[in-house]
């Protein structure tokens, strides 16, 4: 059984920001060798990585429910318990990523023509999301693997995984792009199977780690076992997990499409602002990510109180680092930027994006910090209702009214975009002082109920 006193903050998140981090750089790499074939090309990389993050929300769905439920299992000492959750959710997921690898083969240029890529893109497209798309299985089976594995309580793992990866696919996108060391020079077709070969061998590497995850060494005739009470649960905490995720995702490609719609400078620039809004993304999520697998351990353990105080805790210290790189990124952002592309409007879209981001990215880190504290204690319904409202109207709606109707552009969409992360985050403050996922489960935050006690408390509202 996982050790709870182990799993501080600190232990659990610097491995996850380490990996994060590599694979900011292979994503940095990865645009600013992209920008060397055109900045065309760049568009068609950031569009086509929007659509896979939304069909990665088909099994997505099955992991992050399967992480959630690993670790509280974990912290109650059902070691068995969560090795069938960590098998089942490696082949469903296995098994959904299939048949999506198999459409995105298959229907490409359709696909990318009904999500509104300016037609001159198109061919590329259908190059660049025919092979990366049609390897989806491997995000699939990467996803159950390295959550299952993360939610043991090892960190360290995926991040050495993620060192290799990036070291294979920067060499590989070099030698494809530029015709390095006898290799063809092939391109964005170069990267894009530079990107499959990388997940294949990750693949590899993290399902022999998962196999000895867990107390009890996993056999491949394990594979075969199904529990239909387990998966229950994992669907009871992860389909509204895939609803959030979707919802989501399908408002960034909806965003996307409002600013193909203005233009592929403007695509191109909020392209080269996701490669540096990351590095300030990933720190908070590192964060976020951490607590909840703090939380869900200490949940399972039946440590309310100290469940409670940790996401404060965790939230203080993500607000501090997250603003101060925003701002550090702003004052660089420039000449960074110059690095990508010689273009100057894109430079000056760019720009005034990394000014709003110093606003955006505080109330991110509220949003995914206590998000993730009440995903971890099951109360993934609460989280997805205000997802669906909030991104459906607020990121979704507002963007198109500010960015096209009023004609604000780039800058339109992005209050917006600021607006849902504030509103979002304070809902699930209210939810998670509320207490309300905490005081059902009992353990040591019973004597809080006022139910209980017969003592209202002062300053928390009942959700």
């Amino acid at each position: 059984m996982a050790n709870t006193k182990k799993l501080t903050l600190w232990v659990l998140a610097w491995p996850i920001f380490i990996e994060l981090f590599l694979q900011f750089l292979l994503g940095a790499a990865d645009t600013l060798m992209v920008s060397r074939i055109s900045d065309d090309a760049v568009a068609v990389v950031g569009f086509s990585n929007q659509l896979f993050s939304a069909v990665m929300t088909l099994f997505v769905t099955i992991a992050s429910g399967a992480g959630i439920l690993i670790a509280q299992k974990l912290g109650a000492g059902k070691a068995e318990d969560a090795r069938r959750l960590g098998i089942m959710s490696l082949t469903v997921s296995g098994g959904i990523g299939l048949l999506v690898s198999a459409l995105l083969y298959l229907f490409p240029r359709e696909i990318s023509a009904l999500l509104q890529l300016p037609e001159e893109l198109l061919p590329l497209a259908e190059t660049y999301v025919s092979i990366v798309g049609g390897g989806m299985v491997l995000v699939a089976l990467m996803s159950a693997l390295s959550t299952a594995i993360r939610n043991t309580g090892n960190t360290k793992g995926p991040m050495y995984i993620a060192i290799g990866m990036n070291v294979v696919h920067v060499a590989l996108n070099y030698a494809f792009i530029f015709g390095a060391w006898g290799f063809p020079k092939w391109g964005l077709l170069g990267v894009a199977l530079s990107t499959v070969i990388c997940r294949l061998l990750a693949v590899i590497v993290l399902l022999y780690m998962f196999l000895h995850a867990f107390e009890r060494r996993i056999a491949f005739r394990d594979f075969k076992l199904f529990d239909r009470g387990l998966f229950g649960e994992v669907m009871r905490i992860g389909w509204p997990l895939g609803v959030n995720m979707s919802c989501w995702v399908f408002s960034q490609m909806a965003i996307f499409s409002y600013i193909a719609i203005i233009g592929a400078t403007e695509l191109a620039a909020r392209t080269y602002m996701n490669t540096l809004e990351s590095f300030c993304f990933m720190l908070g999520y590192s964060i976020a990510l951490a607590l909840q697998i703090q939380i869900a351990h200490l949940y399972g353990a039946g440590h309310m109180k100290e469940a409670y105080r940790t996401s404060y805790r965790a939230l203080g210290i993500g607000l501090g680092l997250v603003l101060v790189n925003a701002v550090v990124i702003y004052a660089i952002g420039k000449p960074v930027l110059g690095l990508f592309t010689e273009d100057p409007a894109i430079i000056a879209f760019g720009v005034s994006l990394l000014g709003l981001n110093i606003l955006l990215q505080p109330g991110k880190m509220l949003n995914m910090a206590l998000q993730n504290a009440l995903n971890a204690v099951g109360d993934t319904r609460f989280t997805m209702w205000i997802s669906l409202g909030s991104l459906s109207i607020v990121a979704t709606g507002v963007s198109y009214w500010f960015g096209i109707g009023l004609g604000w552009g780039l800058t339109g969409i992005y209050i917006a975009m600021i607006l849902d992360e504030y509103i979002r985050g304070a809902l699930s403050f209210i939810r998670w002082r509320g207490k309300k996922k905490l005081r059902e489960a009992g353990g040591d935050m019973a004597s809080d109920n006022p139910a209980v006690s017969g003592i209202r408390q002062t300053g928390v509202l009942d959700v």
